[in-house]
Parts: structure tokens; sequence; C-alpha cells
């Protein structure tokens, strides 16, 4: 995927808007870690203050080591702004915290694509299905998890089809997460 055409269009009942997906560029750094405040208030303010809050979640070593991996991603409005981010990797097992799934089962066991610290800064609407659906896109099987309180999440996760599977646990937190799936 060449990063200058990461282009795809979200098509909405009532308009169709244009939005960018590329990969962040060191100098996106401090715009994403806006955004990242801007989300830990906007879980606060929607019943969620656990999931990033406590921790400050998440740390800029983690992003720094995002972006220079190449597994963090930025979304762009029309005029080229960054206005969302999120962590993308697709491989056979990548998630360690997958491993262990309890209170049910994932769907499949095939190659899949995890989205984490997907976050917007509020500015467009449907930023955040925009960046799950381009994900979807890359690889037809995709997992995510959300805190237990993070409605938000899981109500967008729900609308976009995807079935819960059941619990797992994350290393920075005592947290049990919703564990989601969408396969072909």
């Amino acid at each position: 995927m060449e990063e200058t055409r990461l282009a795809f269009i979200a098509r909405r009942r009532w308009d169709i808007t244009t939005m960018k997906i590329r990969k962040t560029r060191e100098s996106d750094f401090d715009r994403i870690m806006k955004i990242y405040a801007r989300a830990r208030e906007f879980m606060v303010k929607t019943g969620n203050p656990n999931q990033w809050g406590p921790t400050n979640w998440p740390p800029e070593a983690l992003i720094h080591n995002d972006i220079k991996d190449g597994n963090s991603y930025v979304c762009l409005n029309n005029r080229e702004e960054v206005i969302g981010t999120f962590f993308f990797i697709q491989g056979q097992d990548i998630e360690p915290t997958y491993c262990s799934i309890s209170d049910g089962e994932w769907i499949n066991n095939s190659k899949y694509g995890v989205v984490h610290r997907i976050a917007s800064d509020g500015s467009e609407k449907g930023t955040g299905q925009f960046c799950i659906e381009w994900a979807y896109e890359q690889c037809r099987h995709l997992r995510i998890d959300t805190h237990t309180d993070n409605k938000v999440m899981q109500n967008l996760l729900e609308k976009l089809g995807f079935v819960k599977c059941g619990i797992i646990y994350v290393v920075e937190d005592n947290y049990p997460r919703y564990a989601y799936e969408k396969a072909e």
C-alpha cells in the first residue's frame, strides 16, 4: 500500500464524504496526541472514565513506536487535515492478548487485522466508522476490543456488523474488554 494512494470513500445516506487514510508521519505526532487528549475527555463525558483516563493512555513512547513500525495511521479530511488516528496491523496471531478469550470464542482463527487506539478530534461525524471500514477493507477479517463501559464504541461496532465474541484482558489494567470480530 502506497501512502499517497490510500484513499477510501465513505458513503452515507445523506452525502458522500471523502476522507483519506495514510500512515502516520513523525510530524503528525503532536496533532495525534491532542486527538488522544480529546478522546480521553470524550470518554469521561460518555461514561467511560477508566479505559484511557487513569493511565493517560496511550503513552508517547508507544505512539512513537507505532509510527516507526508503520502501524499508526491517520485519517485526513478534504482539507488534508488530520482528524483521526488509529493503530492497524494484520497477520496470524498478531495480538497476544487475543490468545485467551473467556465467555465465548473467536469466529475463526485465520489471518486477521487488529485496530487499536482509535480516536478522532470530533470535527467530522463518521470518522471512527470510516477508519474501521478502511481497516476491514484491507483484510476482510478484523478484531477489535473495547472497555465494557465504552458504549459509544460498542454501538459503532455492532452497527458495522461486528459480533461480540467474549471477554479479553489487556496488560495495561485489570478491566475486562469486550472482544469483537467481523469476518467474511
